[in-house]
This record gives C-alpha cells, sequence and structure tokens, in this order.
C-alpha cells in the first residue's frame, strides 16, 4: 500500500526533502537484505559510485570486499569495506598499541570506504539498519575471503556534508577530526585540506585488548605471524653484524648486486625477528628495508634507475642452498658472543635436542642450547634416512663441554654417546631411561637397592660402558 508523503534523513547536511514512500516504512526495514556482490555485478556497483557517491571514485585499496542492501530485488544502499588507513594518531591512541604492534595487525581493521544510499531510496533508519546487517557478517566473511578475522572497523565522514547519524546510531565512536590527508595510493598520501570525523567500532568484545596485547592467543598469534616484520636495526648494527660473515668463503662467480656478508646479516636480521619460513618471506622481508639499511649492507645502486634493488627469491634460495653450514655455525657463534659475552656458569648446563622444522618437508634439526640462559651452542642436520643420534654425536665432537653437562632424552642413552661426552668432550652427562630401557632401569635399580651410603654412578661402571657421568 502506497503512503503518503513522509520526511526522512540518513544524516545528510542537506536540506530533508519529501520522498514518495511505496512501501510502509516497517516493511521494508524488515525485509532488506545484505549480500556480497558477484563478480557479474560489479561493473554496476563502481558505475553507481561514481556516479552518485560524493567521492565520485568506486577505486578501493588492499583487501575488501563489497556489498549491496536490497529490498525486493531493488538496490537501496551500497558499501565497501577496504584496507585500514596506516596512520591514524586518534585511533593509535584509542587502541594504544606500539608501532610494530599497528604494523603487523593493521589487517585486522576494515574501514568502510563508501557508503551509498543509491538514488531516492532515502527511507527512515535505512542506513543504520544496513550497516548493522553488514557488521553482523563482515568479519565471518573477512574471513572467508582473505584468510583472517577483524577486530575494529573504522570510517570517515565528511562533515560538511553529512552528521554520521548511521553511525552513532549503530554503535560507533566519534573519535575526533583527521588531519586532512588522503590516500592516493596504496602507500602514498596526498593533503586535501579536508579534515573528516573519524568513527571507529570493535567487532568483537575485547578487541582493544587483543591489539594491544604482548602475547595473543593461539588463534590470532598464527595471522600475526603471517605478517612479515620490518628490520629494527641501525646502520651501525647492520655494519657491524656484516663483519662476523666477512671471513666466510663466497662461493659465487658472477658479478654480485649483493655481497656475502650483506646477504647473511639480511637473514640473521630476519631470523631475529621471527621470519622462519624460507626466501619468500626473506625476500618480503629485505624489500621492507630502507635507503639507509641497504646502503649499511653494502647493497649496489642499479646506475640505470639509481634506486638500491632488493634481493629476490631467487637470490635468497641460492644463499641457503650453498652457504657451508660449517663456516656460517661459526660466523654465527661468533656473533652470539659478541652481543651475550663469554659463557658463564649459568650455560654449564647444555640440552641437547631434535626438532623438524615446519613446513621445510620434514627437514630435521638437532642442536644444543643452555638450559639457564637459552645460549646456542650449534646446530647439526639429521641426515635423510638416519636419526638425531649421530646428529647429536658430530655436533658432540666440535664441543667443548670442559666444566659442563650434558642433558639429552632416552633416545641418547648408549653407550657411544656418554662415553663422547665424557671421554672426547670432557663433560659429565644426565641421561634419561625409560621403562623400555629394561636393561639399564634394571641395573640401576640394582645399584639403589645395594648402594652402600651415597649412590654415585659417576664412579661406577655399570654395563653401559661410561663412567664419569651422570645416569
Amino acid at each position: 500500500m502506497d503512503m503518503p508523503l513522509r520526511f526522512c534523513s540518513t544524516g545528510s547536511m542537506k536540506t530533508q526533502r519529501k520522498v514518495q514512500v511505496t512501501a510502509s516504512e516497517q516493511e521494508v526495514l524488515d525485509g532488506v537484505r545484505v549480500r556480497l556482490i558477484s563478480k557479474e555485478e560489479q561493473q554496476r556497483f563502481d558505475e553507481l559510485i561514481e556516479k552518485q557517491h560524493y567521492l565520485k571514485d568506486a577505486t578501493l585499496v588492499g583487501e575488501q570486499l563489497r556489498y549491496v542492501a536490497e529490498y525486493e530485488g531493488q538496490w537501496l544502499a551500497l558499501l565497501t569495506w577496504s584496507a585500514a588507513a596506516y596512520h591514524l594518531k586518534a585511533r593509535d591512541t584509542w587502541i594504544g598499541w606500539t608501532e610494530e604492534q599497528r604494523r603487523r595487525r593493521l589487517g585486522w581493521i576494515a574501514n568502510n570506504s563508501r557508503f551509498l544510499i543509491v538514488g531516492d531510496r532515502h527511507y527512515p533508519n535505512l542506513a543504520s539498519r544496513t550497516m548493522r546487517l553488514c557488521l553482523d557478517r563482515l568479519d565471518e566473511d573477512w574471513r572467508e575471503r582473505w584468510g583472517h578475522g577483524l577486530m575494529v572497523v573504522e570510517s570517515f565522514v565528511d562533515g560538511q556534508l553529512f552528521r554520521g547519524t548511521c553511525y552513532r546510531a549503530s554503535g560507533w565512536i566519534h573519535l575526533g577530526q583527521t588531519d586532512g590527508y588522503g590516500r592516493n595510493r596504496e602507500d602514498f598520501y596526498v593533503r586535501h585540506d579536508r579534515p573528516k570525523q573519524l568513527w571507529v567500532r570493535e567487532l568483537r568484545r575485547g578487541a582493544l585488548d587483543l591489539l594491544r596485547a604482548s602475547q595473543l592467543p593461539p588463534e590470532w598469534e598464527a595471522q600475526e605471524l603471517a605478517v612479515v616484520p620490518r628490520c629494527p636495526y641501525g646502520v651501525k648494527e647492520l655494519k657491524r653484524m656484516t663483519e662476523y660473515f666477512r671471513q666466510m668463503s663466497d662461493w659465487r662467480r658472477w658479478i654480485k648486486n649483493y655481497p656475502y656478508d650483506g646477504l647473511l646479516a639480511v637473514v640473521l636480521c630476519a631470523t631475529l625477528c621471527g621470519v622462519v619460513r624460507g626466501q619468500r618471506d626473506l625476500a618480503a622481508f629485505a624489500e621492507g628495508l630502507t635507503l639507509a639499511q641497504r646502503r649499511a649492507l653494502r647493497f649496489r645502486k642499479n646506475r640505470r634507475t639509481g634506486k638500491y634493488p632488493a634481493p629476490g627469491e631467487t637470490t635468497f634460495f641460492r644463499l641457503l642452498k650453498f652457504t657451508d653450514s660449517r663456516q656460517l655455525e661459526t660466523a654465527l657463534l661468533g656473533c652470539q658472543e659478541h652481543v651475550l659475552g663469554p659463557p658463564t656458569k649459568e650455560d654449564d648446563l647444555i640440552a641437547y635436542d631434535g626438532k623438524t622444522l615446519n613446513s621445510s618437508g620434514g627437514i630435521e634439526l638437532a642442536s644444543g642450547f643452555s638450559v639457564n640462559t637459552g645460549r646456542w651452542w650449534g646446530t647439526e642436520a639429521v641426515v635423510t634416512g638416519s636419526n638425531e643420534i649421530p646428529a647429536v654425536q658430530r655436533l658432540l665432537a666440535r664441543t667443548d663441554l670442559s666444566g659442563k653437562t650434558g642433558v639429552l632424552d632416552a633416545l641418547h642413552t648408549q653407550v657411544k654417546t656418554a662415553r663422547q661426552i665424557v671421554q672426547d668432550c670432557g663433560g659429565d652427562y644426565v641421561l634419561t631411561v625409560k621403562g623400555n630401557q629394561k636393561g639399564v632401569g634394571e641395573t640401576l635399580q640394582q645399584l639403589w637397592d645395594g648402594r652402600q651410603g651415597s649412590f654415585s654412578p659417576s664412579t661406577l661402571d655399570i654395563g653401559c660402558g661410561a663412567t664419569g657421568g651422570t645416569q
């Protein structure tokens, strides 16, 4: 049933005007549905934005979604969501996160970059109803399309044209005015001298606590690690890092745009920053180096462009494949000693263990670490088809354990390893005995039951063939 002419508004600063409402207000509000548009609909969608939205531009930046609100097949409103602004003083203060947290977690914020009520369909409360319906599904849609969820949404409102009524009605918070800059490209901003209102809203309870948390729940931590970090080290630190690799032999024979020591310093920096997934992430990490950092690493300038290009995936692939692991270990141990100082008594308890690298195709490494301080004592790769026992033995062969104690699990409770630690490395050992090692277990039990005074296996040969250790 047609209704009489009514006044209605969506928050526009323009003079309210009369519109012909062809269905009851409640019928429209109850019947409106919000959905993602299809690929075939995008041209129509973009044309409407370019024609009717005050910005006259349908271009979106970064991760993005486009929605339409419709009633009985008629398009009533259009909404777009895209990448959040890189820097917003008011928003960042509101969240309370650090600069590195902002860079790593910014993808959990989406920007309501366009909101258009189509044509003359300005039904009362349509804007706020559409916004609520869209927010109800935005996180799930974003997760399905981009592989991660959202915590906060933001939007800019031109205060000379709109009041922001629908945002206020939908639970958004007005944080104040922007400084008058707009994104021109993905990483470039220009001043437009027309500050806008900044509105924000949490999509889930406790979103701000998560965005500024020092330790995230596993679900969100995995998503944060997908972001390649930036190099935090200054010019002096980078130059110092290259010195540790200066003595390594460079296997390359062709013209080098990137010094060998500089590439290895990039790998070291990336590892310290948590980049652990191979040459693709190493290349992305290197791409984030500043001009000063690239110069400190002695990257060569391209004479044609005048720029200092970053090494790509192929360069890092060859580097990781052909670098001598022994020379690299020696260089890294020297770097560690410069940073931590010589080993102390706190470093004297050393645990040896093997781990399989994630996403490595099953590569297994055996390493030694000080139990109390975390000091690294070297790493040895497990040969394909073998296990970590001979790998640990090769690692022990180049380790001085004088005055130290090696701690190993039950896999290594055997004559050869125990004798190597005591006789060859000059140390003591603590070896684990499990229930399936019945012979050793029974011998230990007999010695314990028949002990005279203190039980001191380090002075006895109990059938394991090892003396001078602790079992």
